[in-house]
């Protein structure tokens, strides 16, 4: 017999039993000298019913060893429509049954009890069996008793084979003080953190608050190394589904989780409009920003994505990427220098992109102020490329990565990257009423390719020191996502001509990075040594030039900058000037000629 049929039977005798105890509980005079042939037309009649009923409720297909509270309400209402139809039978075959009006009622409540208490029992002697064949299990402390805590608990209830064994939670909230949640107790606050694992005899602590700042995560880690405990933290926010929050979403903590500042939380439903069903062309796709970019865009089912960029291998990962996870996404991996028109022109006419996100970009200051003619001919003509293919194929949105390195720039990167938004907004004057073109200016990307933090991680797998340019050396920081999800909304938003900012709180010091993220890694002993400021870097970045100020946007995380009009004939001369100079590996020419061209640069470190 299979296991399906082997629950049928089960059932049927269980409801079978049911309804002989009630005959038996509510009329005992009517079997007594053995059973009449009414009981036996009653029984046959609840059998019949019940088959009927199981079958419509598919109560044989419920696993038993996972059954849950969805489960068990499935088999009430299957329970109350055997009842019901049971109490209308007996109504109507009253001469023939002698049954008394409470014996369906009875029977029904009995036969829930019996059914149910089946599956239970036979869940508790599965998961009895699954904890004694687990492997030794670590004594978890969960951080945060809300709902979070509640699931994941669960979690590590249902999955003993993953090594994990919750005792109980912290949480800071007096009303939860010396309560229980699913079973376990709250045994204090946070700060009671060393003590109570002590006492326990805790081997790990689990952060499960999707919400929480950065400084509070900081806290439980300091607390967590200082009672010798590995930590971990389950996904924010934006990475769980629906509440959903299973075991394996459990990560470590990042450096990203300590961000000095709470993250910023953007509405983007109301960017569903412009990417649905579209053809969304990515330059840069395979770098850190422009493949997050890509995921997002993914949310919002869009009929094509163009994967563009000139690194092969990087477009390949991204491509494997969505072919794993996201198989319903149709994507196209195209190999392009944006720096190489005819190309770029080529995959504009054969697809037609509706809407376009321009990550493309040079980023190191060093190395563009050893190869400023690098700087001019990817982060300018690239720029430039992109903005008059999206003119000429009428592209209803372009969104420009910026940085807050081409405000008052003191690099070339910087004033490459400041003339890139010039040229956009030269393109958004000629823009028609239904097309916009829009910058986004990022502060510093944790954990993007070539960043500080993979640097500092790198430095401390070596035996350290971490090296920092200088000790008063402050920046803006944001996450991945945040900044992905900021590009998004720019194009939700739309304001053609505009120059957006995220909201990104106040800066952070290096030096306080680098103290993070040797907290992070356990690593104590390594040391920070000053290094001094390289060419081109300022010791503070602005987020507005002093020539421009800023408005509110319909959202309050975001503000645009007020930018000078751009005079587009103007601007082609002089960008005409830039790439001679950058052709002829003029140097000279195009510091001069940047200088000229944006009043505000403050290039007297670049001579």
């Amino acid at each position: 017999m299979t296991s399906t049929l082997i629950k049928f039977v089960i059932d049927l005798a269980l409801w079978l039993m049911a309804a002989l105890l009630a005959y038996t509980f509510r009329t005992p005079s009517v079997i007594q000298g053995g059973a009449p042939s009414t009981v036996w037309l009653y029984a046959l009649l609840n059998l019949g019913v019940m088959v009927l009923v199981i079958r419509q409720h598919r109560l044989h297909r419920q696993l038993w060893q996972r059954v849950s509270v969805p489960d068990l309400l499935t088999l009430a209402r299957a329970a109350a429509t055997a009842t019901l139809v049971m109490f209308a039978l007996g109504f109507i075959l009253r001469d023939w049954l002698q049954l008394a009006r409470s014996v369906p009622l009875l029977a029904g409540a009995l036969g829930f009890l019996l059914m149910g208490g089946a599956r239970l029992l036979f869940r508790m002697v599965q998961d009895r069996i699954r904890q004694q064949q687990a492997p030794a299990r670590q004594r978890v402390l969960i951080v945060g008793a809300g709902e979070a805590g509640a699931l994941i608990a669960r979690e590590i209830q249902r999955h003993p084979e993953s090594g994990l064994q919750a005792i109980g939670f912290l949480d800071d909230e007096p009303a939860k003080q010396r309560q229980s949640l699913m079973g376990f107790p709250v045994f204090g606050r946070v700060e009671n953190l060393v003590e109570v694992a002590q006492r326990e005899h805790a081997q790990e602590v689990l952060i499960a608050i999707p919400s929480a700042e950065g400084s509070f995560i900081r806290r439980v880690v300091e607390l967590s190394q200082a009672a010798k405990l590995r930590y971990r933290i389950i996904p924010g926010v934006f990475e769980i589904l629906s509440g959903n929050v299973t075991i394996n979403q459990i990560r470590d903590v990042d450096l990203e989780d300590l961000l000095r500042r709470p993250p910023v939380q953007l509405n983007t439903a109301e960017i569903a409009g412009y990417l649905r069903g579209r053809v969304v062309l990515v330059t840069g796709a395979g770098g850190s920003i422009g493949s997050e970019i890509v995921r997002q865009i993914c949310v919002y089912q869009p009929g094509l994505i163009l994967l563009v960029g000139r690194g092969e291998n990087s477009i390949f990962s991204i491509q494997q990427e969505l072919n794993h996870t996201l198989p319903d996404i149709k994507h196209l991996g195209l190999i392009c220098d944006v720096r190489d028109r005819s190309r770029l022109d080529a995959i504009f006419q054969d697809y037609r992109p509706d809407v376009v996100f321009h990550a493309a970009a040079h980023k190191h200051v060093p190395l563009m102020e050893m190869a400023p003619s690098e700087a001019i001919m990817n982060n300018v003509t690239g720029t430039h490329n992109v903005t008059q293919l999206c003119l000429q194929y009428h592209i209803k949105r372009l969104v420009n990565v910026s940085t807050d390195k081409a405000v008052n720039p003191t690099s070339v990167m910087g004033a490459s990257k400041r003339m890139a938004e010039m040229i956009v907004s030269a393109g958004a004057a000629c823009a028609a009423p239904d097309q916009a073109f829009v910058s986004v200016r990022f502060g510093n990307v944790l954990g993007s390719r070539g960043s500080v933090v993979p640097t500092f991680m790198r430095q401390i797998r070596a035996g350290g020191p971490i090296t920092v340019t200088h000790p008063d050396m402050v920046r803006y920081f944001m996450t991945i996502p945040e900044a992905a999800r900021l590009v998004l909304q720019a194009g939700g938003l739309a304001e053609n001509g505009k120059v957006y900012v995220l909201n990104m709180g106040q800066p952070v010091r290096i030096a306080d990075l680098a103290q993070d993220v040797i907290q992070l890694s356990g690593a104590q002993h390594v040391d920070i040594v000053y290094s001094g400021v390289r060419p081109g870097e300022k010791l503070y970045e602005e987020l507005l030039t002093t020539s421009e100020g800023a408005e509110s946007t319909t959202h309050q995380e975001i503000f645009s900058a007020r930018l000078a009009s751009v005079n587009p004939a103007e601007l082609e001369q002089n960008l005409a000037l830039l790439r001679q100079a950058a052709e002829q590996q003029d140097h000279a020419a195009i510091r001069e000629t940047l200088a000229r061209l944006i009043p505000e640069n403050k290039f007297g470190s670049l001579g």
